[in-house]
Formats: structure tokens, C-alpha cells, sequence
């Protein structure tokens, strides 16, 4: 998943909540049923987890370009100097 399909993801699951929540709020206030708005919304997350959590084709259409590895990488850690950098004593 890319970076614009993150954002795209991110807004259509956002957009799926808010409708399922409001659709059941009003259902659930019509029919005098609290239960019902908190099943409603159920269904509204169960929807919006299926259509984002997998990377689905839509969320990679600008695939990142990784640069290629660098052949002699040195890996060095903090406080310690590279092997280049170490004056060798006589």
C-alpha cells in the first residue's frame, strides 16, 4: 500500500463510520431500539475493515521506487567509529 492509498483508506473507512453511525442513530431513535444503532455500526466498522485492511489493488496504483542497495554497506553502531577511520599503530 502506498502512501496515497493510506490517505485513501483512511478516508473512505472514515466515511463509512460516519454513515453507518448516523444512518443507525436515526434508525435506532425511529424505532426506540439503542441496540439496534450500536448493530448498525457494527456492520458499518466489519464493512470498512473488509474494503481497507487489505491491500487491495486500488490502495498500490503509485508504488514507491526503492533505491538498490549499496554494495559494501557498513553497518556501524553508536560510539564506535568505521573501519576507515582507525589509525593503525606500528
Amino acid at each position: 500500500m502506498d502512501f496515497e492509498g493510506q490517505g485513501r483508506a483512511e478516508r473512505l473507512s472514515r466515511l463509512i463510520i460516519t454513515l453507518f453511525g448516523a444512518v443507525g442513530l436515526v434508525w435506532g431513535y425511529v424505532i426506540q431500539q439503542f441496540s439496534q444503532t450500536v448493530y448498525i455500526l457494527i456492520a458499518g466498522v466489519l464493512l470498512a475493515s473488509i474494503l481497507t485492511i487489505p491491500p487491495w489493488p486500488i490502495y498500490r496504483r503509485k508504488a514507491l521506487n526503492w533505491q538498490k542497495a549499496r554494495p559494501e554497506a557498513q553497518v556501524t553502531t553508536p560510539g564506535s567509529e568505521p573501519e576507515s577511520s582507525k589509525k593503525k599503530k606500528k
